[in-house]
């Protein structure tokens, strides 16, 4: 059979022959277009000008999870290794962004301990006052004033919650300072985190999750911060300083409160309302308001971890375990005590038409009773000046306890909302 050449056909211009235009215009397969095998013709367009039209078909055949040939022959298999990159890579995208807070802090913690000098030169610089007020300035602004009278009729559910979180809690921390332990300041830390107001916002956030009454924990957030500016002076003086062998100097840090975190969570309620274009856009980024929170807090024990890395690498691994060992046991006897009482509770005032019998009330007390929050602690370390001992040491065991408590919480709202889905699927069956 004799080849004869293409452009001798007529059928490609001379001016096309041996040109980029060929490739581009001639069908993927030259044996489906012609009838019978290329291989028994003579070469009709130059080597390299079939090299690049099969470089044109690879990257179709590689995005099909088919096998690659190079021009030396060898196959190249792409089996499901781009998927399965793209896979892992989007699970650790999905953690960071379930965990930023404990992920931010722990980060803050590590670079402390890592790289000191950073640390306290912005704490020269007092950024963490500043880190501090954008903190609950953020907070003023994602506070909803309609979520606030939707809790009104929980309000027996928030009062019992309130008088949990500033009332009796704090008592705790007496049998706390009993415990013997080198440095102390773990001790007392842990104390004085035992006598703060509720979280700011993990526990909204976890009550959401759990399906609860997110406008009852809203409200008691904002209500027992409020109300502690007050009473955690007092709380502390009473139960802190007094068995710590110091004065509290309650004045000064009423006062303090009063200029990091009430201004500036009025102020942030005050900008929220100035327009609508404001309110919509707090709405509309309440998750990215949130991350931005976490570093802002994150930067806090950080700067007090920089300041006290060198009194931190003197203490023994296990006394600061034990420490993180005493954060744990003490949100557990309060999610304990919560959940007792709120049961307890449910009988005593009406059983099952009880409005502490709600699982969305329950939900929502148990957690925010339970939770303690950290910024208010740094506030307060910060403004008693090494009193109670070194703020390095006495921040740390709260930011541990404050990481733990959200992870226990967390496992517990996953468990709630896996018993939440049984009747479903059992309804299903």
């Amino acid at each position: 059979m004799v080849a004869i050449p293409l452009q001798a056909r007529g059928l490609i211009p001379p001016s096309l022959a041996g040109s980029g235009v060929f490739r581009r215009v001639m069908p993927p397969s030259r044996e489906d277009f012609l009838g019978f095998s290329t291989k028994s013709l003579a070469p009709v367009a130059p080597t390299s000008l079939y090299r690049e039209s099969r470089r044109v078909h690879r990257p179709l055949m590689a995005t099909g999870g088919a096998d690659q040939v190079d021009d030396s022959g060898k196959n190249h298999s792409q089996g499901s290794q781009p998927t399965e990159v793209f896979t892992w890579r989007k699970l650790l995208v999905d953690f960071a962004a379930n965990n930023f807070l404990p992920l931010a802090l722990i980060s803050g913690v590590g670079l402390g301990l890592a790289n000191p000098s950073l640390g306290c030169v912005a704490h020269r610089h007092s950024l963490s006052k500043l880190s501090t007020f954008g903190i609950f300035f953020i907070s003023g602004m994602m506070l909803r004033t309609r979520d606030l009278g939707a809790a009104i009729e929980s309000w027996p559910a928030g009062l019992y919650g309130l008088g949990s979180i500033l009332l009796f809690t704090p008592f705790l921390s007496k049998l706390i300072l009993q415990i013997q332990l080198t440095p102390h300041e773990f001790v007392t830390g842990v104390a004085i985190f035992c006598c703060m107001p509720t979280t700011l916002s993990s526990g909204v956030t976890l009550t959401q999750l759990a399906g609860g009454n997110s406008a009852l924990a809203l409200a008691m957030t904002v209500i027992s911060n409020l109300l502690g500016i007050m009473i955690v002076p007092l709380s502390l003086s009473k139960f802190v300083g007094a068995g710590a062998g110091v004065s509290v100097p309650t004045t000064q840090l009423f006062s303090s409160l009063i200029n990091t975190l009430l201004i500036p969570l009025i102020l942030g309620k005050i900008v929220r309302e100035a327009s609508k274009g404001v309110t919509e856009f707090a709405d509309q980024n309440r998750g990215t308001f949130s991350m931005i929170s976490a570093i802002l807090l994150s930067l806090v024990p950080w700067m007090q971890v920089s300041r006290s890395r060198s009194l931190l690498l003197t203490v023994k691994p296990e006394v600061f375990a034990v420490a993180i060992t005493l954060g744990i046991l003490l949100h557990l006897i309060l999610l304990l005590l919560n959940t007792i009482a709120v049961r307890s509770l449910s009988l005593v005032a009406g059983g099952n038409q009880s409005v502490f019998a709600k699982k969305e009330n329950a939900r929502a007390v148990i957690l925010v009773a339970s939770q303690k929050t950290l910024p208010v602690m740094v506030a307060v370390v910060e403004q008693l000046g090494g009193a109670l001992g070194e703020s390095g040491l006495l921040v740390l065991p709260a930011v541990a306890s404050h990481i733990n408590q959200i992870v226990i919480d967390s496992f517990i709202v996953n468990w709630w909302r896996r018993k939440d889905q049984q009747p479903d699927k059992t309804k299903k069956v």
